[in-house]
């Protein structure tokens, strides 16, 4: 256990003193409990990891959240004091988009790095409502980026080749996160033999768990054939719904099954959460006393000290 500072005693304090609302009235005891979390949250600084983390955040699933957990727990890591870069590998460009990013035609992107052996470096821009936060963009080109990636050399690992390149020469990533398509091409592949974790967004509905055991099989030849420190080393349960009982069966199950690695954290459907990238921005800036943006605050301050060996 860590030693508590006095910041973090006086949040505590503080935290401690909001009264408790009784059970006859839910809606007061909800906003209490919010209310607190975001005293001992908001303002906290993050542990840097041990070393500099990569993680994949992967699911063939679409629709269940990858690239809006992405960007919004790289927000809020890069709000708690921690240097982050999102690779956004999907030719949509959402997560581009999300950080307000320009990623048209023009622009240098990720595309240029795995094709044509552009530095990394060259192509990461500056989230600009972020500090700390980068981002190197997905451009349309992307999408064809699979069929010109199948006739080049070693193409599997281009990203783990430019990523260690940029590390060699001195790049200052805490994290890396890299979103990726849902779907099992070589643009998922090269993320995958790029990254040493596998981060897994899960919506709390019936199918969920299906695309679940598909995924981890896919995972299981990657690291088999291509990259064998590969694990899944994080799954964040997303879309949750308290009013239903299936949200909480989903959630049970998935806790049941992989007790390690599900946060604490669960992530509640959020209109402020899909509003953001239409005004590119993440919810950390969008709307930072929202329950979406509260609960990916506390999910990447979960995330964080798992990676700097901190344990409650």
């Amino acid at each position: 256990m860590a030693p508590v500072s006095r910041e973090a005693f006086d949040r505590e304090e503080l935290a401690s003193a909001i009264p408790t609302a009784g059970d006859d009235t839910p809606l007061a005891r909800e906003l209490a409990e919010n209310a607190r979390r975001r005293i001992q949250l908001t303002g906290r600084e993050l542990p840097k990891p041990l070393q500099p983390r990569i993680l994949t955040v992967a699911n063939q699933k679409g629709g269940v959240g990858k690239t809006t957990t992405t960007v919004n727990v790289a927000a809020a890591m890069a709000q708690g004091g921690l240097t982050v870069l999102v690779v956004d590998l999907d030719p949509q460009g959402n997560a581009s988009t999300a950080l307000g990013i320009d990623h048209h035609a023009d622009v240098p992107s990720i595309y240029d790095v795995l094709v044509d052996g552009t530095p990394l470096l060259d192509v990461v821009q500056p989230c600009t409502t972020v500090e700390n936060l980068f981002c190197a963009p997905a451009t349309i080109d992307l999408a064809g980026a699979e069929i010109e990636l199948v006739s080049l050399v070693a193409r599997e690992s281009r990203l783990q080749k430019a990523i260690a390149e940029a590390e060699a020469t001195g790049h200052a990533y805490d994290y890396i996160l890299i979103d990726c398509p849902p779907s099992l091409g070589l643009l998922t592949v090269n993320a995958m033999v790029a990254a040493s974790e596998v981060f897994i967004p899960i919506q709390c509905e019936y199918y969920a768990l299906e695309g679940l055991s598909q995924l981890l099989k896919n995972i299981e030849l990657i690291r088999a054939h291509l990259n064998p420190p590969l694990h899944v080393s994080t799954i964040l349960l997303t879309m949750y719904d308290g009013r239903t009982r299936l949200s909480a069966q989903v959630a049970d199950e998935v806790r049941e099954h992989f007790p390690q690695q599900v946060l604490r954290t669960t992530v509640p459907r959020s209109v402020r959460v899909s509003e953001a990238p239409s005004f590119g921005e993440t919810v950390m800036t969008y709307d930072p006393t929202s329950s979406g943006a509260l609960a990916y605050l506390e999910a990447a301050s979960e995330i964080a000290d798992r990676g700097a060996g901190i344990t409650d």
